[in-house]
């Protein structure tokens, strides 16, 4: 399992990329203003947190019991798309205390989510698996270990389906990020040639 600071730098570098490039570019030629930037750090502050989420009851398990258990609060696995709903809440949340608009919370939100399934994807990959379907299925799934699926074992149309499967879990996600990225005005520009 991948350290916070490994969830949070894969959150920033790999799929808020687009941020990245949109306030450095921002930066060069001085464009950047304050309420750019304060957007821009509440984004990032929003995504940091949330990609952390499934494993905050480690602090209190390590404050209260004294072990770093962390994939359960009850009987609920923290590192499932249901506890991601609270991704969801958080990031709403803040979008309307920030901007008061409806719209904006909701971006924010899908945000918070993107955040959210980055830590899933990057532990799935570091352990093999985990529990994204709770309750609707009890047990672990790696979506990463179905792209190791060779051809010949299980033919032509269900090796097509799981490289599709695999890939566009990833692509969803930041897809996620760049559509609600997009919507507070950190997007690459396309300009035609002339």
């Amino acid at each position: 399992m991948p350290y916070p600071v490994v969830h949070v730098l894969f959150f920033l570098f790999c799929v808020c990329a687009v941020a990245v490039y949109a306030a450095t570019k921002a930066l060069y030629r001085k464009e950047l203003s304050f309420r750019n930037s304060r957007t821009l750090l509440l984004l990032m502050f929003v995504g940091g947190l949330c990609t952390l989420f499934p494993d905050m009851p480690a602090v209190y398990n390590l404050l209260v019991n004294g072990t770093i258990e962390h994939c359960w609060i009850g009987p609920i696995p923290t590192h499932s798309l249901l506890f991601s709903s609270t991704a969801i809440l958080f990031g709403g949340v803040v979008g309307y205390a920030a901007y008061r608009e409806f719209n904006k919370a909701v971006y924010m939100a899908i945000f918070a989510e993107s955040a959210f399934l980055t830590h899933l994807l990057l532990d799935d990959m570091a352990t093999g698996g985990c529990d994204y379907l709770y309750p609707l299925y009890n047990k672990p799934i790696s979506v990463f270990s179905i792209m190791a699926t060779g051809f010949a074992e299980v033919g032509l149309f269900k090796y097509l389906i799981f490289s599709f499967v695999s890939v566009f879990c990833v692509f969803i996600v930041i897809l996620m990020a760049l559509f609600a990225l997009s919507r507070f005005g950190f997007e690459f520009s396309y300009r035609s040639e002339k």
